[in-house]
Protein backbone atom coordinates (compact mmCIF):
# COMPACT_ATOMS: atom_id res chain seq x y z
CA UNK A 1 0.00 0.00 0.00
CA UNK A 2 1.31 3.18 -1.12
CA UNK A 3 0.12 6.80 0.32
CA UNK A 4 0.82 10.00 -0.60
CA UNK A 5 -0.99 13.02 1.22
CA UNK A 6 -1.71 17.14 0.07
CA UNK A 7 -2.94 19.89 1.51
CA UNK A 8 -3.73 23.48 0.64
CA UNK A 9 -5.84 26.69 1.52
CA UNK A 10 -7.37 29.16 -0.41
CA UNK A 11 -4.36 31.31 -0.39
CA UNK A 12 -1.48 28.14 -0.54
CA UNK A 13 -0.19 25.80 -2.98
CA UNK A 14 -0.17 22.05 -2.67
CA UNK A 15 2.19 21.27 -0.22
CA UNK A 16 3.37 17.45 0.05
CA UNK A 17 2.61 15.98 3.99
CA UNK A 18 4.18 12.59 2.86
CA UNK A 19 7.28 11.62 0.84
CA UNK A 20 6.03 12.83 -2.63
CA UNK A 21 6.31 9.33 -5.37
CA UNK A 22 4.08 8.32 -8.30
CA UNK A 23 1.08 6.32 -7.92
CA UNK A 24 -0.31 4.67 -11.02
CA UNK A 25 -4.04 4.26 -10.38
CA UNK A 26 -5.02 5.92 -6.90
CA UNK A 27 -7.91 6.26 -5.11
CA UNK A 28 -8.32 9.68 -4.32
CA UNK A 29 -10.11 11.03 -1.34
CA UNK A 30 -10.56 14.60 -1.35
CA UNK A 31 -11.72 16.22 1.77
CA UNK A 32 -12.35 19.82 2.53
CA UNK A 33 -13.84 22.97 3.59
CA UNK A 34 -17.58 23.54 1.33
CA UNK A 35 -17.26 26.48 -0.03
CA UNK A 36 -13.23 25.88 -1.34
CA UNK A 37 -14.13 22.49 -3.01
CA UNK A 38 -16.74 24.66 -4.82
CA UNK A 39 -14.22 26.25 -6.45
CA UNK A 40 -14.74 26.55 -10.40
CA UNK A 41 -11.13 25.36 -11.10
CA UNK A 42 -11.02 22.47 -8.18
CA UNK A 43 -11.80 19.29 -10.25
CA UNK A 44 -9.70 20.25 -13.02
CA UNK A 45 -6.83 20.88 -10.68
CA UNK A 46 -6.60 17.85 -8.91
CA UNK A 47 -7.75 15.87 -12.07
CA UNK A 48 -4.24 18.01 -13.31
CA UNK A 49 -2.60 16.14 -10.32
CA UNK A 50 -4.18 12.98 -10.55
CA UNK A 51 -4.92 12.16 -14.29
CA UNK A 52 -5.36 8.39 -13.32
CA UNK A 53 -6.64 8.66 -10.15
CA UNK A 54 -10.42 7.66 -9.15
CA UNK A 55 -11.23 10.76 -7.48
CA UNK A 56 -13.97 10.78 -4.27
CA UNK A 57 -14.95 14.66 -3.14
CA UNK A 58 -16.38 15.39 0.28
CA UNK A 59 -17.11 18.59 2.06
CA UNK A 60 -16.05 18.40 6.11
CA UNK A 61 -16.06 20.45 9.71
CA UNK A 62 -12.54 19.98 9.70
CA UNK A 63 -9.82 17.90 7.81
CA UNK A 64 -7.64 15.15 9.85
CA UNK A 65 -4.18 14.12 8.26
CA UNK A 66 -1.31 12.78 10.08
CA UNK A 67 -0.95 14.33 13.61
CA UNK A 68 -3.19 17.38 12.75
CA UNK A 69 -6.49 18.42 12.16
CA UNK A 70 -7.28 21.37 9.74
CA UNK A 71 -10.12 23.89 9.03
CA UNK A 72 -10.55 26.21 5.58
CA UNK A 73 -8.24 23.86 3.74
CA UNK A 74 -8.26 21.05 1.40
CA UNK A 75 -6.66 17.63 2.02
CA UNK A 76 -6.25 14.84 -0.49
CA UNK A 77 -5.32 11.24 0.28
CA UNK A 78 -3.98 9.04 -2.37
CA UNK A 79 -3.87 5.06 -1.68
CA UNK A 80 -2.31 2.88 -4.32
CA UNK A 81 -3.36 -0.71 -2.93
CA UNK A 82 -1.21 -3.78 -4.03
CA UNK A 83 -3.59 -6.83 -3.34
CA UNK A 84 -7.12 -4.93 -2.83
CA UNK A 85 -9.40 -3.81 -5.80
CA UNK A 86 -11.91 -1.40 -5.14
CA UNK A 87 -15.15 -0.14 -7.28
CA UNK A 88 -17.06 2.86 -6.67
CA UNK A 89 -20.89 3.31 -6.40
CA UNK A 90 -22.72 6.41 -6.38
CA UNK A 91 -26.25 7.61 -5.63
CA UNK A 92 -27.77 11.29 -5.22
CA UNK A 93 -31.25 11.89 -3.01
CA UNK A 94 -31.87 14.64 -4.78
CA UNK A 95 -32.11 13.44 -8.25
CA UNK A 96 -34.64 10.79 -7.20
CA UNK A 97 -38.13 9.86 -5.58
CA UNK A 98 -36.52 7.40 -3.80
CA UNK A 99 -36.71 7.49 0.41
CA UNK A 100 -33.39 7.40 2.26
CA UNK A 101 -33.88 3.55 2.95
CA UNK A 102 -34.56 2.71 -0.61
CA UNK A 103 -31.36 4.82 -1.86
CA UNK A 104 -29.31 3.18 1.17
CA UNK A 105 -30.50 -0.31 0.22
CA UNK A 106 -30.10 -0.11 -3.50
CA UNK A 107 -26.53 1.76 -3.18
CA UNK A 108 -25.00 -1.12 -1.57
CA UNK A 109 -26.92 -3.83 -3.81
CA UNK A 110 -24.88 -2.94 -7.22
CA UNK A 111 -21.59 -4.45 -4.99
CA UNK A 112 -21.17 -7.85 -5.92
CA UNK A 113 -20.88 -10.05 -2.71
CA UNK A 114 -17.90 -11.87 -3.42
CA UNK A 115 -14.15 -10.88 -1.70
CA UNK A 116 -16.16 -8.05 -1.07
CA UNK A 117 -14.18 -7.21 2.70
CA UNK A 118 -15.21 -3.61 3.61
CA UNK A 119 -17.37 -0.67 2.21
CA UNK A 120 -16.68 2.90 3.04
CA UNK A 121 -18.87 6.04 2.67
CA UNK A 122 -18.84 9.15 2.33
CA UNK A 123 -22.29 10.69 2.39
CA UNK A 124 -24.04 13.75 2.05
CA UNK A 125 -25.17 15.63 5.27
CA UNK A 126 -27.80 17.92 4.78
CA UNK A 127 -30.80 16.03 3.17
CA UNK A 128 -30.47 12.17 3.89
CA UNK A 129 -31.87 10.78 7.07
CA UNK A 130 -29.02 8.89 8.06
CA UNK A 131 -30.63 6.45 10.00
CA UNK A 132 -32.53 5.37 6.89
CA UNK A 133 -30.01 4.99 4.98
CA UNK A 134 -28.13 2.94 7.20
CA UNK A 135 -30.59 0.46 7.70
CA UNK A 136 -31.60 0.16 3.90
CA UNK A 137 -27.47 -0.20 3.08
CA UNK A 138 -27.15 -3.27 5.90
CA UNK A 139 -30.64 -5.16 4.03
CA UNK A 140 -28.56 -4.29 0.95
CA UNK A 141 -25.33 -6.14 2.09
CA UNK A 142 -27.61 -8.71 3.76
CA UNK A 143 -26.04 -7.44 7.05
CA UNK A 144 -23.02 -9.37 6.27
CA UNK A 145 -20.38 -6.38 4.77
CA UNK A 146 -18.35 -4.25 7.05
CA UNK A 147 -19.25 -0.31 6.67
CA UNK A 148 -17.90 2.67 8.09
CA UNK A 149 -17.94 6.06 7.24
CA UNK A 150 -19.73 9.57 7.50
CA UNK A 151 -21.73 12.33 6.61
CA UNK A 152 -20.50 15.00 4.81
CA UNK A 153 -20.20 18.86 7.30
CA UNK A 154 -20.37 22.31 6.40
CA UNK A 155 -18.37 23.31 9.64
CA UNK A 156 -21.06 25.16 12.01
CA UNK A 157 -22.88 27.05 9.09
CA UNK A 158 -25.69 23.77 8.18
CA UNK A 159 -26.31 25.26 5.25
CA UNK A 160 -25.75 22.51 2.62
CA UNK A 161 -22.59 19.88 2.22
CA UNK A 162 -21.07 18.37 -1.02
CA UNK A 163 -19.95 15.20 -1.87
CA UNK A 164 -18.58 13.42 -5.69
CA UNK A 165 -17.18 10.89 -7.74
CA UNK A 166 -15.02 11.84 -10.55
CA UNK A 167 -17.03 14.79 -10.93
CA UNK A 168 -17.32 18.19 -9.47
CA UNK A 169 -18.68 18.30 -5.82
CA UNK A 170 -22.60 18.77 -5.65
CA UNK A 171 -25.65 18.48 -3.41
CA UNK A 172 -27.14 15.30 -2.56
CA UNK A 173 -24.04 13.01 -3.47
CA UNK A 174 -23.59 9.02 -1.82
CA UNK A 175 -20.45 7.78 -2.57
CA UNK A 176 -19.44 4.27 -1.36
CA UNK A 177 -16.42 2.54 -2.32
CA UNK A 178 -16.24 -0.90 -2.23
CA UNK A 179 -12.99 -2.94 -0.94
CA UNK A 180 -11.98 -6.46 -2.37
CA UNK A 181 -9.28 -8.48 -1.31
CA UNK A 182 -8.35 -12.02 -0.35
CA UNK A 183 -5.61 -10.01 2.13
CA UNK A 184 -7.14 -6.49 3.37
CA UNK A 185 -7.58 -7.08 6.78
CA UNK A 186 -10.18 -4.58 8.34
CA UNK A 187 -11.02 -3.76 12.35
CA UNK A 188 -12.68 -0.97 13.40
CA UNK A 189 -14.46 0.64 16.77
CA UNK A 190 -16.37 3.45 18.13
CA UNK A 191 -16.48 5.56 21.13
CA UNK A 192 -18.26 8.64 22.34
CA UNK A 193 -17.25 9.86 26.32
CA UNK A 194 -20.35 11.54 26.96
CA UNK A 195 -22.36 11.21 30.04
CA UNK A 196 -26.16 12.02 30.35
CA UNK A 197 -27.52 14.59 32.86
CA UNK A 198 -31.11 16.02 33.93
CA UNK A 199 -34.26 13.37 33.76
CA UNK A 200 -34.74 11.17 31.64
CA UNK A 201 -38.24 11.69 29.14
CA UNK A 202 -40.57 9.65 26.74
CA UNK A 203 -40.90 11.29 22.82
CA UNK A 204 -44.70 11.59 22.79
CA UNK A 205 -44.36 13.60 19.74
CA UNK A 206 -42.28 12.98 16.37
CA UNK A 207 -41.62 11.99 13.11
CA UNK A 208 -38.89 10.66 11.08
CA UNK A 209 -36.06 13.07 12.48
CA UNK A 210 -38.07 15.69 13.62
CA UNK A 211 -38.62 16.09 17.41
CA UNK A 212 -41.92 17.65 18.54
CA UNK A 213 -42.54 16.71 22.28
CA UNK A 214 -41.00 15.40 25.03
CA UNK A 215 -43.43 13.92 27.77
CA UNK A 216 -46.28 15.94 25.88
CA UNK A 217 -44.92 19.59 26.19
CA UNK A 218 -42.76 21.47 23.77
CA UNK A 219 -39.63 19.92 22.92
CA UNK A 220 -37.82 23.52 21.74
CA UNK A 221 -39.48 25.18 24.81
CA UNK A 222 -37.79 22.43 27.45
CA UNK A 223 -34.08 22.09 25.77
CA UNK A 224 -33.92 25.76 25.91
CA UNK A 225 -34.75 26.33 29.62
CA UNK A 226 -31.74 23.61 30.15
CA UNK A 227 -29.73 25.80 28.28
CA UNK A 228 -29.99 28.87 29.80
CA UNK A 229 -28.35 31.87 28.32
CA UNK A 230 -26.84 29.49 25.90
CA UNK A 231 -30.28 29.15 23.97
CA UNK A 232 -29.51 32.66 22.33
CA UNK A 233 -26.37 30.89 20.46
CA UNK A 234 -28.83 27.94 19.01
CA UNK A 235 -29.02 26.27 16.74
CA UNK A 236 -25.21 26.30 17.07
CA UNK A 237 -25.11 25.44 21.40
CA UNK A 238 -27.39 22.39 20.40
CA UNK A 239 -23.96 20.59 19.01
CA UNK A 240 -22.50 20.47 22.69
CA UNK A 241 -25.84 19.18 24.36
CA UNK A 242 -26.78 16.23 22.01
CA UNK A 243 -29.75 13.37 23.20
CA UNK A 244 -28.44 10.17 24.81
CA UNK A 245 -31.33 7.95 22.98
CA UNK A 246 -32.56 4.63 23.73
CA UNK A 247 -35.62 2.57 21.93
CA UNK A 248 -37.52 0.17 23.45
CA UNK A 249 -36.80 -2.45 21.05
CA UNK A 250 -33.06 -1.24 20.91
CA UNK A 251 -30.35 -2.79 23.65
CA UNK A 252 -27.48 0.25 22.41
CA UNK A 253 -28.04 3.46 23.19
CA UNK A 254 -27.75 6.27 20.68
CA UNK A 255 -26.65 9.37 20.69
CA UNK A 256 -27.88 12.11 18.47
CA UNK A 257 -26.99 15.91 17.60
CA UNK A 258 -29.19 18.22 17.45
CA UNK A 259 -28.87 19.81 13.66
CA UNK A 260 -31.30 22.42 13.69
CA UNK A 261 -34.55 24.24 15.58
CA UNK A 262 -37.91 24.80 13.78
CA UNK A 263 -39.18 27.67 16.13
CA UNK A 264 -42.41 28.02 14.70
CA UNK A 265 -43.41 24.53 15.55
CA UNK A 266 -41.14 24.05 18.62
CA UNK A 267 -39.28 21.55 17.29
CA UNK A 268 -35.87 20.09 16.90
CA UNK A 269 -34.26 18.19 13.46
CA UNK A 270 -31.82 15.96 14.54
CA UNK A 271 -29.74 14.03 12.63
CA UNK A 272 -31.43 10.47 12.49
CA UNK A 273 -34.50 9.30 13.38
CA UNK A 274 -36.39 10.02 16.89
CA UNK A 275 -38.85 7.26 17.34
CA UNK A 276 -42.06 8.25 19.70
CA UNK A 277 -42.25 6.21 23.19
CA UNK A 278 -38.53 6.74 22.93
CA UNK A 279 -36.36 7.25 25.77
CA UNK A 280 -34.10 10.72 26.11
CA UNK A 281 -31.87 12.63 27.90
CA UNK A 282 -29.66 15.34 27.65
CA UNK A 283 -25.97 14.47 27.30
CA UNK A 284 -22.49 17.00 27.90
CA UNK A 285 -18.82 15.94 28.22
CA UNK A 286 -15.35 17.74 28.62
CA UNK A 287 -11.95 17.65 27.07
CA UNK A 288 -10.59 14.49 29.04
CA UNK A 289 -13.32 12.42 28.50
CA UNK A 290 -13.37 12.91 24.19
CA UNK A 291 -9.92 12.22 24.52
CA UNK A 292 -9.68 8.99 26.85
CA UNK A 293 -12.69 7.53 23.90
CA UNK A 294 -10.47 8.51 20.93
CA UNK A 295 -7.66 6.62 22.90
CA UNK A 296 -10.31 3.48 23.49
CA UNK A 297 -11.57 3.31 19.96
CA UNK A 298 -8.03 3.14 18.62
CA UNK A 299 -7.10 0.09 21.06
CA UNK A 300 -10.32 -1.89 20.30
CA UNK A 301 -9.91 -1.25 16.72
CA UNK A 302 -6.52 -2.78 17.35
CA UNK A 303 -7.54 -5.46 19.20
CA UNK A 304 -6.98 -8.86 17.97
CA UNK A 305 -5.68 -7.96 14.14
CA UNK A 306 -2.83 -9.91 12.77
CA UNK A 307 -1.07 -7.21 11.12
CA UNK A 308 0.07 -3.96 12.39
CA UNK A 309 -2.24 -1.38 10.33
CA UNK A 310 -1.20 0.87 6.85
CA UNK A 311 -3.89 3.13 7.10
CA UNK A 312 -6.52 4.74 9.97
CA UNK A 313 -9.56 6.33 9.14
CA UNK A 314 -10.97 8.73 11.80
CA UNK A 315 -14.49 9.98 11.53
CA UNK A 316 -14.73 12.21 14.33
CA UNK A 317 -17.85 14.34 15.14
CA UNK A 318 -18.53 18.35 14.54
CA UNK A 319 -19.66 18.40 18.42
CA UNK A 320 -16.40 16.86 19.41
CA UNK A 321 -14.48 19.86 17.47
CA UNK A 322 -16.31 22.46 19.47
CA UNK A 323 -15.96 20.51 23.20
CA UNK A 324 -11.97 19.86 21.87
CA UNK A 325 -11.91 23.90 20.40
CA UNK A 326 -7.71 24.67 20.46
CA UNK A 327 -7.29 21.55 22.05
CA UNK A 328 -8.47 19.48 18.46
CA UNK A 329 -5.05 17.69 18.37
CA UNK A 330 -5.22 15.88 21.48
CA UNK A 331 -7.98 13.16 20.43
CA UNK A 332 -5.68 12.51 17.07
CA UNK A 333 -2.75 12.09 19.40
CA UNK A 334 -4.18 9.76 21.43
CA UNK A 335 -5.19 7.67 18.61
CA UNK A 336 -1.44 7.57 16.95
CA UNK A 337 -0.22 6.84 20.46
CA UNK A 338 -1.94 3.94 19.81
CA UNK A 339 -1.85 2.51 16.55
CA UNK A 340 1.98 3.89 16.03
CA UNK A 341 3.84 6.81 14.10
CA UNK A 342 4.00 4.76 11.02
CA UNK A 343 0.29 4.22 10.44
CA UNK A 344 -0.39 6.81 7.85
CA UNK A 345 -4.08 8.99 9.49
CA UNK A 346 -7.08 10.28 7.57
CA UNK A 347 -10.54 11.33 7.69
CA UNK A 348 -12.56 14.00 8.64
CA UNK A 349 -15.14 15.75 10.78
CA UNK A 350 -18.85 14.83 10.38
CA UNK A 351 -22.22 15.65 10.67
CA UNK A 352 -23.00 12.18 11.35
CA UNK A 353 -20.60 9.02 11.81
CA UNK A 354 -21.09 5.47 10.23
CA UNK A 355 -20.46 2.17 11.56
CA UNK A 356 -21.55 -0.42 13.48
CA UNK A 357 -21.53 -1.33 17.80
CA UNK A 358 -18.53 -2.63 19.17
CA UNK A 359 -18.23 -6.77 18.12
CA UNK A 360 -21.56 -6.00 15.80
CA UNK A 361 -21.64 -6.22 12.23
CA UNK A 362 -24.85 -3.91 11.05
CA UNK A 363 -23.62 -0.50 11.11
CA UNK A 364 -25.46 2.53 12.78
CA UNK A 365 -26.02 6.20 12.60
CA UNK A 366 -24.04 7.67 15.18
CA UNK A 367 -23.23 11.29 16.65
CA UNK A 368 -20.71 12.66 18.88
CA UNK A 369 -18.45 9.65 18.24
CA UNK A 370 -14.97 8.64 17.48
CA UNK A 371 -14.70 6.11 14.70
CA UNK A 372 -11.26 4.34 13.79
CA UNK A 373 -11.34 2.42 11.08
CA UNK A 374 -8.39 -0.06 10.54
CA UNK A 375 -6.82 -1.15 6.68
CA UNK A 376 -3.73 -3.08 5.92
CA UNK A 377 -2.48 -5.31 2.79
Amino acid sequence: MKIIQLQKSAATHWKYLTKKQVLVNPLVFIFGNRKLLEAKTIYHEIRDLFPNGELVFGSTCGDIAGESVRDNCITITAIEFEKTAFEVKTSNVLQSDLDSFTTGKNLISQFSKEKLKYIFIVSEGSFINGSELVKGMNKGGENRVLITGGLCGDDTRCEKTVSSYNEAPKQGEIVAIGFYSDSLEVSFSIYGGWTPFGPERIVTKSKANILFELDNKPALDLYKKYLGEKSKELPGAALLYPLKLKSEDKKQSIVRSILNIDEQNSAMILAGDIPENSKVQLMMTNIDHIANASEKAATQALLHRKNKPELAILISCIGRKLVLDQRIEEEIEEVIAVVGKKTTLFGFYSYGEIAPFNEEISCQLHNQTMTVTLLSE
